[in-house]
């Protein structure tokens, strides 16, 4: 029973929680981390049990919507176990999963079954030795794949993601689009965001407006804009002739923080209160100190009175967040 309402200094109602249950990935996107990680000792990383509760207490505190994040959070051994926990969380109107796809042959109809409603999915190129250079460590017949098992399993809806980046493979957009659009699901392509420091590329060489793609695209389809809202990020377009839509995140050029609804906890359990700031309080170690769960949500609530308005990104500088992506949560 959802006993508050958390609102922002800036009038804002948060009721979107993203929460990371692993900072490990099988993959090693050259957006989002470096080839060689360190990655977290398994006792840092917040518990089935933790997570769990955790969840529960934001969905008292007004959050409506979770989705879980990694790394990439299928290769977690307890996942499946963890998502049936949360799918039967009461208050709990949608439960979604960020992946990279690579699990999905085998995990796509047990995740259904549990409860998750929505699915994202990352897919930044459809040539098998690019996808191998961009994440490193990627087989793409594997995420093929996997997208198709999320098709037949019957998610309400998925979405794929791709980062598009100029000389990397801005010149798939098109085919990109159409390779969602035909098969009746989302895509959103996504400006890349300077978390972390990177050698692999110059972000400001690379970056790609959402309007620039949004032109590309306008060459192959007849794009509308569309009042189609998920709760996240995205700004959607209708293609004529399609059902489904192309959704455009732009922190940079289009920025969304006036509307941000939604907060952050990495698998350590540090609550984020923006991607692009470092505003965050500790809550693993208050749970760990105490059973009481209204502690936390003090904490939680005192913890929004320091949200800030906006993110400062700037592409020419080097990275203010030094954290990687996988250790925010996608």
């Amino acid at each position: 029973m959802k006993t508050k309402q958390l609102q922002d200094p800036f009038g804002r109602k948060i009721d979107y929680l993203r929460i990371s249950i692993t900072d490990r990935c099988d993959f090693r996107c050259i957006y989002c981390m470096a080839e060689d990680m360190t990655f977290l000792p398994r006792k840092d990383v917040l518990s089935l049990e933790e997570i769990t509760r955790l969840t529960r207490i934001f969905v008292d505190l007004g959050v409506s919507k979770v989705r879980v994040t990694g790394g990439e959070p299928l290769i977690r051994n307890d996942a499946l176990v963890l998502f049936q926990q949360l799918g039967g969380i009461e208050g709990l109107d949608e439960l979604c999963l960020t992946s990279n796809g690579s699990q999905l042959v085998e995990k796509a109809l047990p995740l259904v079954k549990a409860g998750v409603n929505r699915i994202n999915i990352s897919l930044d190129t459809l040539d098998s030795e690019r996808f191998r250079t961009l994440t490193r460590h990627g087989k793409l017949d594997k995420v093929l794949a996997g997208i198709d098992a999320a098709i037949a399993a019957g998610f309400d809806r998925i979405k794929l993601n791709a980062v598009l980046m100029k000389n990397y493979n801005l010149d798939e957009a098109a085919d990109l689009a159409k390779f969602a659009l035909e098969r009746g699901i989302d895509i959103s392509f996504i400006e890349e965001m300077p978390l972390g420091e990177i050698t692999s590329h110059a972000r400001d060489v690379e970056f790609i407006s959402s309007q620039d793609v949004r032109d590309l695209l306008s060459e192959h389809f007849t794009l509308k804009a569309d009042s189609f809202n998920t709760g996240g990020p995205s700004r959607y377009w209708s293609a004529e002739g399609y059902d489904s839509k192309i959704g455009f995140i732009s922190p940079h050029s289009e920025n969304f923080c006036a509307s941000c609804n939604r907060v952050r906890v990495t698998a350590t359990g540090r609550l984020l209160l923006c991607l692009g700031n470092e505003h965050s309080v500790d809550l693993r170690d208050l749970m760990r100190s105490s059973d009481d769960d209204r502690l936390v949500q003090a904490a939680i609530v005192r913890a929004i009175t320091i949200k800030p308005e906006k993110h400062e990104f700037n592409l020419e500088e080097a990275p203010q967040i030094v954290r990687f992506m996988n250790t925010t949560g996608g």
